[in-house]
């Protein structure tokens, strides 16, 4: 079966399914495929337990996607980030500063959602969109493209002609690879522990980054589970840890995160399973080839560090689709491609070096290289300029 499409999207994690809400949303015709099946549920196998704090950038995004309205019940805000600094084994705070909203906007830094529900959001909407057509199960094999269009070829035995091919299909990105877009690397020896808790102490919309040995131990607000404070934990450290911590009993493992948390929430209660990420950074060498734009982490990938990841997403959405409203008659085209290269390439890169030094300052482990954080972190502080600057870049506003 040929087909043909203006858009079709290879990868249907958060990042592809967005993509394809936003520019179905924009009345262009958009296929959507990703080899494994959607996961909507969080006691599901295969469920995505993570969580992404939108930022207040991804808001409007989300908006002209047609998501927001269904999302914002959901919503745990994000209005103040507080960073400790617990220098080494030892878990005592040293420096504890607070980063409010409220400098810099009447709005909250952003708004946390479990990556399951918004699965679950996303999907519904693509399945309210006849300019959607979403096919989970179905994997792209093959393509290759000429100046005017892409040829695609698909799992199912479909050929689709279309006008552009959106790389979305994760940090190995098949597409990336097509498109003979090479890529950077740098490992850690690090994983990231992911898992939900509740706790006693109300995380009153404070998102908290404690920093010891190993790397951030983050609690992110979600709303309260079963009438209960409840937080998204992502605990980075050394990989042959985490795996240990994969293995321990429950009450061991809750006795060691509340340790590590500092017991700024008092004792941390397990209500979720427990899932390990790989540690990375990386980005492709360039963001488009002949017909492809790739964005979320077939581009960039980076430590979870200030939730920057998915946000650089959807900013990579968010100005591919306003080139594409801007000049339909040339999409996918080169002038269009060059200019979405042009317009990411230096913040992603601005961003991908930023949060790797973060996170090595992070893995410190010397009293030296401690205390020069726990320095570093009240100089920003102490400086009210700085500050503010240093919150709307993180916004992505600068």
């Amino acid at each position: 079966m040929t087909d043909s499409c203006d858009i079709v999207i290879s990868g249907g994690g958060i990042a592809g399914l967005t993509a394809a809400a936003a520019f179905g949303s924009a009345g262009f015709q958009v296929v959507c495929v990703d080899p494994a099946p959607v996961v909507t549920d969080a006691d599901a196998e295969g469920a995505d337990l993570r969580s992404t704090a939108m930022l207040q950038p991804a808001r409007a995004v989300l908006e002209r996607a047609g998501l927001w309205e269904a999302l914002a019940p959901h919503a745990a805000a994000l209005q103040i980030m507080r960073i400790i600094d617990a220098g080494g084994e030892d878990a005592t705070p040293r420096v504890i500063r607070e980063f409010d909203a409220s400098d810099i906007s009447e709005q909250p830094f952003g708004w946390n959602f479990p990556n399951w529900l918004l699965s679950r959001e996303l999907t519904t909407r693509l399945g309210a969109l006849d300019t959607v057509d979403f096919r989970p199960g179905v994997a792209t094999t093959h393509f290759f493209t000429r100046t005017d269009s892409a040829k695609v070829s698909l799992s199912d035995g479909s050929r689709i002609t279309t006008r552009l091919v959106i790389g979305a299909d994760g940090r190995g990105s098949p597409t990336r690879q097509a498109a003979g877009i090479g890529v950077r690397t740098r490992r850690y020896g690090q994983k990231a522990l992911v898992f939900a808790v509740t706790h006693p102490v109300p995380h009153e919309n404070v998102s908290t980054e404690v920093h010891r040995t190993g790397g951030p131990f983050t609690l992110v607000p979600l709303p309260d589970r079963d009438g209960k404070p409840c937080s998204a934990v992502v605990w980075m450290d050394d990989g042959r840890r985490v795996q240990e911590r994969l293995k321990m009993d429950v009450t061991t493992f809750e006795a060691d995160a509340s340790a590590r948390s500092c017991h700024h929430f008092g004792p941390l209660t397990l209500v979720s399973k427990r899932q390990s990420w790989p540690i990375i950074t990386q980005h492709a060498e360039r963001l488009s080839a002949e017909r492809v734009a790739l964005i979320a982490e077939a581009a960039h990938v980076m430590p979870p560090i200030g939730a920057q990841g998915l946000n650089m997403s959807l900013n990579d959405i968010a100005t591919l689709l306003d080139l594409a409203e801007a000049r339909r008659e040339g999409l996918g085209d080169q002038q269009m491609l060059d200019a979405y290269h042009k317009a990411r390439y230096g913040d992603v890169t601005l961003r991908v070096n930023g949060i790797d030094l973060l996170n090595r300052a992070s893995q410190a482990s010397s009293t030296m290289a401690r205390d020069a954080r726990a320095a570093g972190l009240n100089a920003l502080y102490a400086a009210p300029s700085v500050r503010k600057m240093l919150m709307q870049m993180g916004l992505g506003a600068r």
